[in-house]
């Protein structure tokens, strides 16, 4: 199978100043031989929330892209094997098909009132991309290796990394090219079980194509979400002796400018920390208030307290209790003082160095600390189990932006900036 513009010099090959994007040859799902093409789609693999969502989307259809992403299998080796095996018999099968001819791709995500559209494509990933693509939050080694062994087998990005930038507010460049294929006849349309309705275009035209590319030659992008597979990527090209696939990712870029991202929090589930326990331990070093639900209110409530400072709700013991007004003295003896004012007085910042690491003593690790997006599920296990659910409120976009900026690495799983591309829309395949 051709990958065009993966890994090969291209004739336009940009080399350095900005964004380097190129086009490739997309592997999707053939219509007609899935029944429906919602019920192969998934979440990126870390928003699952595992077992429940994973039974589910392996339910919805024998197909589901799931099957590749969370591979189940008794060891790490065995799952990754798995996988490629499962996506060479759909090449095989005809389940996935690549498409005739090289492109980027217009990907288009509604729902209600919100439309946020961008291009999906190849992006070089030479040393020369320091300083141009951002990163913003550190990653957990385990969970890159786990990726890159995935990656390595299935020979495949199964799904696209999610950047944003600026544009020009007047438009033209990228923005104008993604207009015109709106405007066109999309290669598919479907609306998933969260109500958001997906379409995708293919931009093939050389002149389109160069037009997009220009334009992101002079951009530079933050990581808004995929921050373990960006890391997965450069781990593999460095591995790779150039030029090879491996030389480009799979990311959707987003223009922030035309289309803002909704930024939201991640949540903590703390296992076998009760609410109670936890409570307790705050004592003299914050306030502690219940408010009542049910949990818009009492997400209301943590936004009011967050304008004026750190603040989080604990739930878990069937009530919510507001925790704001840290004691100035105890975030100085925790809190790293190296660091610029913005991220010293992050709420996660707080969260993990003062609260988790030192008033709760709770390890870092997965068997302790589990990263949820949905507030409802993080609270629903919270109360399951006996454990203790932290929500926080969402960073804005451009305290994430500026950070970045400076090399300022914020805590993982601080931010999740939506909607997250769907995965199984499109995939690159690196060639079997």
């Amino acid at each position: 199978m051709n990958d065009a513009g993966a890994g090969r010099p291209q004739p336009d090959e940009q080399t350095a100043g900005g964004l380097d994007l190129a086009p490739f040859q997309g592997v999707r799902y053939a219509p007609e031989r899935i029944g429906d093409l919602a019920a192969v789609t998934s979440p990126p693999y870390d928003v699952v929330v595992r077992p429940d969502g994973l039974h589910q989307l392996e339910s919805a259809d024998p197909h589901n892209i799931v099957r590749l992403i969370l591979p189940q299998a008794v060891s790490p080796s065995a799952r990754t094997e798995r996988a490629a095996d499962t996506l060479g018999r759909w090449l095989t099968d005809g389940v996935l098909v690549a498409d005739p001819a090289p492109g980027l791709y217009v990907y288009e995500q509604q729902q209600g009132g919100h439309l946020q559209r961008g291009v999906i494509g190849a992006l070089r990933l030479s040393e020369s991309a320091e300083g141009i693509v951002l990163p913003h939050e550190d990653v957990m080694a385990p969970v890159v290796a786990d990726r890159a062994a995935l990656m390595r087998a299935t020979r495949a990005n199964l799904d696209p990394l999610l950047l944003t930038y600026r544009g020009d507010a007047g438009g033209g460049g990228t923005a104008a090219v993604i207009d015109r294929a709106a405007g066109r006849e999309p290669l598919l349309t479907t609306t998933t079980e969260d109500g958001v309705c997906h379409r995708l275009w293919a931009v093939t035209a050389a002149e389109e194509i160069a037009e997009v590319r220009a334009d992101l030659a002079r951009r530079q992008a933050l990581i808004a979400d995929g921050h373990h597979r960006w890391a997965t990527y450069l781990r593999l090209r460095a591995a790779h002796r150039s030029p090879s696939p491996w030389d480009r990712g799979l990311v959707l870029l987003v223009d922030t400018v035309h289309y803002p991202l909704r930024v939201r929090a991640i949540h903590r589930l703390l296992h076998r920390l009760p609410t109670a326990r936890a409570l307790a331990a705050l004592e003299g070093r914050f306030r502690v208030r219940t408010v009542s639900g049910p949990l818009d209110g009492a997400v209301a409530a943590l936004g009011a307290a967050a304008s004026e400072g750190n603040a989080f709700l604990l739930a878990g013991d069937g009530a919510f209790h507001l925790i704001d007004r840290p004691d100035p003295e105890l975030l100085m003896a925790t809190v790293p003082q190296d660091r610029p004012a913005a991220w010293r007085t992050l709420d996660a910042t707080v969260l993990h160095s003062t609260l988790i690491d030192r008033v709760w003593g709770v390890p870092d690790h997965p068997e302790r600390i589990s990263y949820i997006h949905d507030a409802p599920a993080t609270i629903a296990k919270a109360e399951r189990d006996g454990s203790t659910a932290v929500l926080l409120h969402p960073v804005r976009e451009e305290v994430v932006r500026d950070l970045a900026r400076q090399g300022v690495m914020m805590p993982r799983k601080s931010t999740s900036f939506g909607p997250k591309p769907a995965t199984g829309l499109v995939l690159r395949s690196l060639g079997r």
